[in-house]
Parts: structure tokens; sequence; C-alpha cells
């Protein structure tokens, strides 16, 4: 590992992948001028694991996209046609991960990411220290923060609760459905009403569990989690054009509309609901929990209307509730946010055109740049709509550091 570098990116996952390959596409004089930094010191390994835990078996996002610039999935698939599923052309999960082994291996990434954390990111004179869990400290001239999204959030009443056996309140984030164990007899309550409350559920069943799903508002069914619109000038050209940063911020909520279940998924779930396997209780949520004896007892905010939970033996809360994206809180941005003070809106940065922190030579992706990108930021798509404002500030030497001009 070189201790002095050009870029360094932080993050193995399909965004970095996406990146480095129109980054050496572009340029690819770049290959020993950028390094990658992961714990896992290999790429997808993070992305990998949250699709094995919740057992989902295919992608929500369309065949057509993928982190490669020449190769496309489609070719790749020309034998294995039966694992796109319909609408789209979505990939299965398994033909979704061998294509991109083929692009790291194309690509020849193997041995670009370093198994390293980075804990902490000290702007210098002339780009940044990272200082490396290994122990190590890297200098890097440019910085690319492709993390994903943000910690876990979790409903307020969780602050309340009593003492509990391990595993019995969990978050998403913590579930590995093939580690559980025979859930025959056992009732779990699910919080949420996304895409994982769905295959949470659905895993739930399948290993005998009665399954309550229960999500504050009525259940939205969407093939994707924004509208196609979305990934072009349908939508973002207004995007665009909106000078305004905290109504970009409200378009950014209304179009995800806090989360939704594929239609299959739902449909499939509705059919289970049918024979008792799982029930679902919308526009109600927990007020509060108690463990008492060998299992939970809880109430919902409107037990005056209905007697939802009161009765139900529930052994099990799963949270399926997201995450809090919110930079001011990311571990790595705290001596940034001194040095370079910025414009947060609801906890999203304002960048320049290139996606580049205002002051200095750190770039964001994925969720943090959905101020700019828009909804699908922190989607595959969004992962190539963020390459397409980057590349050109890591390439050429003619882009220097924009100003950002404050909205109106």
């Amino acid at each position: 590992m070189n201790n002095r570098i050009d870029i360094a990116i932080i993050g193995a996952g399909p965004q970095a992948l996406t990146l480095v390959t129109h980054l050496l596409q572009k340029k690819p004089a770049l290959r020993n001028r950028l390094q990658i930094f992961d714990p896992s010191g290999t790429w997808m390994v993070q992305w990998r694991q949250q699709f094995a835990a919740q057992e989902i078996p295919y992608l929500r996002s369309p065949g057509v996209h993928h982190p490669d610039v020449k190769q496309t999935l489609f070719n790749f698939a020309e034998h294995r046609q039966e694992e796109l599923y319909y609408p789209y052309n979505r990939p299965g999960t398994q033909l979704f991960q061998d294509f991109c082994e083929t692009v790291i291996d194309r690509w020849q990434l193997r041995d670009q990411v370093t198994a390293a954390q980075v804990v902490q990111l000290t702007p210098l004179a002339k780009g940044f220290q990272l200082q490396l869990d290994t122990g190590e400290q890297v200098e890097a001239r440019r910085v690319v923060l492709a993390t994903g999204g943000g910690a876990a959030q979790v409903p307020g009443w969780t602050a309340e609760v009593n003492p509990h056996p391990p595993g019995r309140l969990c978050h998403s984030q913590d579930i590995n459905l093939p580690e559980l164990p025979d859930l025959r007899g056992e009732t779990v309550l699910i919080i949420g009403s996304g895409q994982s409350s769905a295959h949470l559920a659905v895993g739930a069943i399948k290993r005998g569990a009665k399954v309550l799903m229960m999500a504050r508002r009525t259940l939205n069914e969407k093939i994707f989690d924004a509208e196609p619109g979305w990934l072009g000038p349908k939508y973002l050209k207004g995007f665009q054009a909106e000078p305004d940063w905290q109504v970009r911020w409200q378009m950014i909520q209304d179009a995800r509309n806090g989360g939704s279940i594929a239609p299959e998924l739902l449909t499939q779930l509705r059919r289970l609901s049918q024979s008792g396997q799982v029930t679902f209780y919308e526009q109600c949520q927990v007020s509060r929990a108690l463990w008492h004896h060998d299992a939970w007892r809880v109430q919902c905010n409107v037990v005056s209307t209905h007697d939802c939970l009161a009765h139900q033996r529930i052994k099990r809360i799963w949270l399926a509730t997201g995450t809090a994206t919110d930079i001011t809180a990311h571990p790595l941005m705290g001596e940034v946010l001194v040095r370079y003070p910025n414009r947060i809106v609801n906890g999203l940065p304002v960048l320049d055109e290139h996606l580049r922190w205002p002051g200095c030579d750190l770039f964001l992706m994925g969720p943090w740049a959905a101020l700019h990108v828009g909804p699908v930021a922190r989607n595959l798509h969004g992962g190539r709509m963020a390459c397409d404002r980057i590349v050109p500030a890591l390439t050429k030497a003619s882009v220097a550091r924009t100003v950002i001009h404050p909205p109106r």
C-alpha cells in the first residue's frame, strides 16, 4: 500500500465499483493512482451480506443499471434468462453478483481494495490524511466518500423499553435470516412499510412464524422506490432548476414517500394474510412496549379505536425503519465540518456541481449526494449519475473547484 496516493475511495460497494470503472474508462492511467479502502479487503462484501441476510432473491433495479461501462448485464445473462425477473428484467441476486465479479476481473480490480477501515479523515493544506484501523496513515490528494447509508433509525419508544433477552428487539440491519432458529409458534411484529419489512416478513413466515406488519401509513405499492421519471429529464429537469435547497429536499421526500413495497412482494404477503400467516396493521404505530415474562406486551397509539396488539403474545420485534441520513453524524466528517463549514439541509449537504464539498477535494456519492442527483441517489443508476459529475473533476485538470451560489 502506498502512503501517498492521488485518489482515495472509501467504500467498496456497487457505487464505488461504478466510479472506478468509469474513471478507468475515461483515464486508464489512474489505475496506479487510486486506492480503495474497505474493512473486507474486497468488493461488494457488505452488499452481498445484506442481500443474504434478508434472503433477497432479486434486485429492485432493472437490468440496465449496473456498475460496468462497456459490457451489459443482458449479454452476460444470455444463457441465464430465467434469472431476469418481470417487469424490467430485474436481475436475480446471484446473477448480478456473478456479473459484478466479471466486471472486477475485466477491469483488473482484484487487488485494488486495501483491507482497512478509515477511522479518521483529517483535512491537510493540500488533500487529506486518512487514519486507518491498522494504525497506518495515508495521505490522499483527493477523496471520494462512497460508504452508503447512515446509522440505524429507531422509533422513540425504544428508548423506554425495559430489559429483555438478546435478539428480541432488533433493527433490520442486525437481522440475519439464515442464522435464525425455527420460529414455529412465535409471533413476530415487524414495524415499517418498505421493501425490507416485506422481505423479513416472508423470511419469518418461511420459518413458521406468525407475522404482524405495522405501518404508520397505508402500505404503498411501487415497482421502484421512486418513479422511473426520476431517472431522466422528465422529473429531474424541474428538480435541477429548483434553486431552493429546502424545496429540493421536500421533493426527494415526496418522491420516495417513506418507503414502498414491490407489487409482486406485496401480493405474496396479501395471499399469506388470507391464511392468517400475516396480519396488516396500517395507520397505527407502537406507543409502548414492555417485556413481561417471556413475551412483549405492546400497545399502539390508537388503542381507543381498536385493540390490535394488546392481546398478542409477541416474541420478537423487528424494526424495518430505515437509516438516518445525517452527514453531520457521519464518523468521518467531524474535522471536515469544522475546517470547511457548509450548508446542511435536514442532514443532506449542499455540494458543488461535481458533488465536491465546497473548499476541498472531498467528493460524496450515494444518499449524501441526493440534493443534486435526486431521489435515486442511493441506487445503482444514482451511482452512474454521480459518476457523470465526479469523473470530469477527477480526470480533467481544467475543472477547478467551483463556488456554491446561495439559493433564493
